[in-house]
């Protein structure tokens, strides 16, 4: 058989910038194993999470408005190809490994809860030690999503797992494929909030203000396509991945109406507190009733995990399927018909 990897491999030694990971150079899995005759260990790990369940289930969790009536709201699978799209293009643009980009894009938010920033916040509120939604991404692939590999889950590369864990929170990924991805989740939910805003009658174009729109543009393309091209020139030939000083400044201006407007909205939060409820309310049902788990989280519980086996069930459900729990539990059956 041709060694089609290993001429990736050889490729990438010579094509990509100085700056960039090698797959060749990575540190490796957890657990060693046999290399693929085709894909890199980079290209594993991307379709490894993309055949997943936790990748599947992004398609029915909320990114800001809960239960939105109509077919075109972001939710957390398109907040994610969306991240990935803008990464490869900027990974791309600079020369960098895409292939790394786009597994660590991919993977970034498998750890998210159902109902958005709202469950993310009721756990951490709840649960001992708290919750991040960075730090259980990186629990779904190192042990909840099992695959072949059952003591180390999907079995990914060290720097998968590192761009997993710091896409979010103060500390940089190592690879800077990976702080690519980081800057990226920002620039992509910011910009697609703003379009479901404007849909769900929360924000008008009017309203933003015009400092960012003659700064960034003043439609979703023109704000997204500077920022890439902002981010591509300022981080051309350099160690790190960062904007203008001008154009961080109107990104961070847009972040902060974002929140004045729209992420602490009351139109848009308006179902939240039902959401945290219904999250509390699972949560310390299963803690008293572990074995109403699937078999794996009850096991886990019996097995002295506990709270953790419990929060790691709540936190992997769908919006639809919390509720479905939800009522299957708590709502007598002849109240729903």
């Amino acid at each position: 058989m041709i060694k089609l990897r290993e001429q990736h491999e050889a490729l990438e030694h010579t094509q990509l910038d100085a700056r960039a990971q090698k797959v060749s150079l990575s540190k490796g899995r957890r657990l060693e194993e046999e290399s693929c005759p085709i894909r890199t260990d980079y290209q594993r790990d991307r379709d490894r999470i993309t055949h997943s369940k936790a990748f599947r289930r992004l398609k029915h969790k909320t990114q800001v408005f809960l239960s939105p009536e109509g077919d075109h709201y972001r939710t957390r699978l398109t907040h994610t190809l969306e991240v990935s799209q803008i990464a490869r293009t900027i990974a791309n643009a600079l020369n960098y490994n895409i292939d790394l980009t786009e597994a660590i894009a991919l993977g970034h938010d498998l750890g998210h809860t159902p109902f958005g920033h709202c469950g993310e916040e009721r756990l951490n509120k709840i649960h001992p030690g708290g919750f991040k939604h960075n730090i259980q991404s990186l629990r779904v692939v190192d042990y909840l999503e099992r695959g072949n590999h059952s003591i180390y889950g999907l079995n990914l590369t060290y720097e998968v797992r590192d761009g997993i864990l710091n896409h979010n929170g103060p500390d940089l990924p190592i690879t800077l494929e990976g702080q690519i991805v980081k800057i990226c989740d920002r620039i992509a939910y910011l910009n697609h909030d703003i379009d479901d805003a404007i849909r769900a009658g929360v924000l008008s174009d009017e309203q933003i203000p015009e400092s960012i729109r003659l700064s960034l543009g003043k439609s979703h393309g023109q704000r997204i396509n500077t920022l890439i091209l902002d981010l591509i020139e300022n981080s051309y030939g350099k160690d790190g991945i960062s904007m203008s000083d001008e154009k961080f400044e109107a990104f961070n201006e847009l972040r902060k109406f974002m929140f004045e407007k729209v992420y602490l909205n009351k139109e848009a939060k308006k179902e939240e507190a039902r959401a945290e409820y219904i999250v509390e309310s699972l949560y310390n049902h299963f803690l008293e009733h572990p074995d109403d788990m699937p078999d794996e989280r009850a096991a886990d519980y019996h097995a002295g995990e506990k709270q953790e086996a419990v929060k790691d069930y709540v936190a992997s459900m769908s919006d639809r399927y919390a509720v479905n729990i939800y009522k299957e539990i708590f709502i007598p059956k002849f109240w729903l018909y």
